[in-house]
């Protein structure tokens, strides 16, 4: 298994569907229709974080803890989570950050935000 790097965060995030990178605070950030849905703001501690829900997050930190944890504070309980980059497989990745284009998408149709 190949560890993930921040590197391969950005080349499969920005691969998806009307994904433009730019940057908040400082740290780069991944968009669809304007919105965030995945950051590498801990690139530094080895984290990329995704902008999940939190039903959607549950099951993965419960089932893969060592590769999903819940940002701290208020933004973990609202789904935000860390994929330990080292940790993850490529498939992980992938399915990780197509789930939060997805969940960002869905929210985007539902408040009239552009796709």
């Amino acid at each position: 298994m190949l560890a993930m790097t921040p590197a391969d965060f950005r080349r499969i995030a920005i691969a998806l569907p009307g994904v433009e990178e730019s940057s908040h605070m400082g740290a780069a950030d991944f968009r669809v229709g304007g919105r965030i849905f995945a950051t590498l703001a801990h690139e530094a501690k080895g984290y990329g974080n995704l902008m999940l829900t939190p039903e959607t997050q549950q099951p993965l930190v419960e089932e893969l803890p060592e590769i999903f944890l819940p940002v701290a504070g208020g933004w973990g309980r609202n789904g935000a989570t860390h994929i330990v980059l080292s940790a993850a497989t490529e498939d992980q990745l992938r399915g990780a950050l197509k789930t939060a284009h997805r969940l960002r998408v869905e929210k985007n149709s539902k408040t009239g935000k552009k796709r």
